[in-house]
């Protein structure tokens, strides 16, 4: 547990101060949001086609009303969050990139539904859009994070069970089982 909460902490501080660096933020960070713009108003135009974006802008031509996805509001933190948490836990890489990868599915997906949520409750009543964006959605993506990665470790096979994995010991037992592996093991003990 020592080494997963070191290697937390140290993949968390390495990967936000990664983030906010400025060639980070204009050749990833940036490009990475806009592309969640552009699907937002794809989506949108499935049933409202007076939606354009922008960059990061999503604006209604209608009203003119618009939203920017700053940074914060684009899951990026979120998957920061998933990532330090996979890969410091002890696991085949195989498991840790498909954990991610699904993390980061439901991770943009739920973030999509957060961003067209807001930009319709910005052009119906901006209390609500402030309180929403501010307190209910940032506090259900860090959740779809938390929820991810509990459900990544429910479906981790038992440690030493895996090709990848080496026993936890020379006898292929697990950390826990007192068995000596034979048949004598349901007898009496005898004193």
């Amino acid at each position: 547990m020592l080494r997963f909460s070191i290697l937390f902490v140290v993949l968390i501080l390495g990967l936000f101060t990664l983030e906010v660096l400025k060639p980070v933020q204009d050749n990833v960070i940036l490009p990475f949001t806009a592309v969640i713009a552009h699907i937002s108003v794809f989506l949108i135009e499935l049933f409202d086609s007076g939606v354009i974006s922008a960059g990061k802008v999503i604006r209604d031509i209608d009203s003119g009303f618009a939203i920017s996805i700053e940074p914060g509001c684009n899951g990026v933190e979120a998957l920061i969050i998933l990532f330090a948490a996979i890969f410091a836990f002890p696991a085949s890489l195989k498991h840790k990139l498909i954990g991610f990868l699904i993390g980061f599915v439901a991770i943009q997906s739920l973030n999509l539904v957060r961003i067209i949520s807001l930009f319709y409750l910005g052009q119906w009543n901006m209390t609500w859009f402030e309180w929403f964006h501010l307190y209910l959605w940032q506090a259900l993506i860090i959740l779809d994070a938390l929820v991810v990665w509990l459900i990544w470790l429910r479906t981790l096979p038992p440690r030493g069970s895996g090709p990848d994995d080496p026993p936890d010991d020379s006898s292929g037992r697990s950390p826990g089982d007192q068995s000596t592996g034979s048949d004598d093991d349901l007898a009496p003990a005898v004193t």
